[in-house]
């Protein structure tokens, strides 16, 4: 493919890239770039929102291209700042690695083993030295950090601002020095972290990297971006018909952008779709069937796709249960506190859950409404208990 051709499809959908008119340049040396994304494992899924980077990672590297995918180790410990109002909790290198093993079996979902390196920043960040240090912050001043939108706003409103958060975009820098980068990827809001990586790639005497964002990915709501912290996400490894039943819930409004960054269709097919339901000839529930069965035939198969919708309809249409239901099987104890029995089936994850489920009317026996009293053991067995619109077990002796 002629460099030209390459760059206008790798900037298919990108928010910036700079330095404009680059990259095809870069790609008519003849040479493979080196593509970098860092992520920090600072959750324990890979999202849909981290997939729409992946993603375009995936097609550097199919057009030739190695991508060089960096696990912030060592840079999650420190806590990006980036569109944080406040100083983020620190994380203990045991919450990093928990996490880092979690993810990155995920990765493979997305990128070829061809054409890739992972690295773990730990490799030179562990053990940079106070020489080190004070050499990389010489790359940089105080006003230039004073200058991206969350330090500026949390410094005029009199908040505190720590000094390993001015750090964190000068280790995100190094590491580009660290894989000499040619292109370094990230969302929107990692534009400050990418060029400050150009800044210290040349003040190290190297060439500077070219920057791309992507957008970011609206969660299920529709309102801020995808983040398990919110819970609005969609992670890689869910079961079909979670996936389904997520997408289905998103707003109208949300689905133009979710087409374009998450469907994993063709472009022109994304094209007349979104034609489509701007001209109101497309019905966004149609369109939002199509989109769930793309997301879930990308991470599992067709097969699971068509299943998960029609495991939808019976549940949702139907207003059935589904045909597989795990089952729990009751403690010996008579009455049974509902709270109790919702947290120890793995419906809910705590008792102050389970008591605002209660009391959003969210909780069901064989479809009829539970209250927050004990409940006599024996009426319990046999039967379907369910929390919400997707979540039941089967309680059992």
């Amino acid at each position: 493919m002629e460099p030209k051709e390459q760059a206008a499809q790798l900037l298919r959908g990108t928010d910036t890239f700079l330095p404009e008119g680059e990259l095809e340049e870069r790609i008519g040396e003849g040479k493979p770039l080196r593509v970098k994304l860092g992520l920090d494992p600072t959750a324990p899924a890979v999202t849909l929102g981290w997939a729409v980077v992946l993603s375009r990672l995936r097609q550097f590297q199919d057009l030739g291209h190695t991508a060089v995918l960096i696990v912030g180790d060592f840079t999650a410990q420190v806590g990006d700042p980036s569109g944080k109002s406040e100083t983020r909790r620190r994380l203990s290198r045991d919450e990093v690695m928990g996490y880092t093993d979690a993810i990155l079996s995920d990765f493979g979902l997305i990128l070829s083993e061809d054409n890739l390196e992972i690295r773990h920043n730990s490799e030179w960040l562990a053990d940079i030295d106070m020489q080190g240090i004070l050499e990389l912050t010489s790359k940089a001043t105080l006003a230039q950090m004073l200058e991206r939108d969350d330090f500026s706003n949390r410094y005029a409103a009199g908040q505190p601002i720590s000094m390993t958060e001015f750090m964190y975009p000068l280790l995100q820098a190094y590491d580009s020095v660290a894989v000499e980068a040619d292109v370094e990827m990230g969302g929107t809001d990692q534009l400050f972290n990418l060029m400050m990586g150009r800044q210290v790639q040349e003040r190290s005497g190297q060439r500077a990297q070219m920057v791309l964002t992507m957008p970011l990915l609206l969660g299920t709501d529709g309102d801020k971006k995808m983040s398990q912290s919110l819970g609005n996400y969609i992670g890689l490894r869910e079961a079909p018909e979670d996936m389904f039943g997520k997408v289905m819930s998103i707003p109208d409004q949300a689905m133009t952008q979710w087409f374009q960054l998450a469907s994993g269709l063709a472009p022109e097919k994304v094209d007349d779709v979104v034609a489509g339901l701007s001209a109101g000839t497309l019905h966004p529930n149609e369109a939002k069937r199509l989109l769930g069965r793309s997301i879930v035939a990308q991470y599992h198969d067709n097969k699971a796709a068509i299943a998960a919708e029609q495991a939808f309809d019976r549940q949702f249409r139907a207003h059935q249960a589904p045909e597989e239901i795990a089952e729990h099987r009751l403690d010996p104890d008579d009455p049974v506190s509902l709270p109790a029995l919702l947290r120890e089936s793995g419906l809910v994850s705590s008792g102050s859950e389970a008591r605002r489920m209660i009391a959003q009317d969210a909780v069901k026996l064989d479809g009829a409404l539970l209250g927050s009293e004990p409940v006599e053991r024996a009426a319990l067995v046999g039967k379907i208990l369910q929390v919400g619109k997707r979540r039941f077990v089967r309680l059992t002796n």
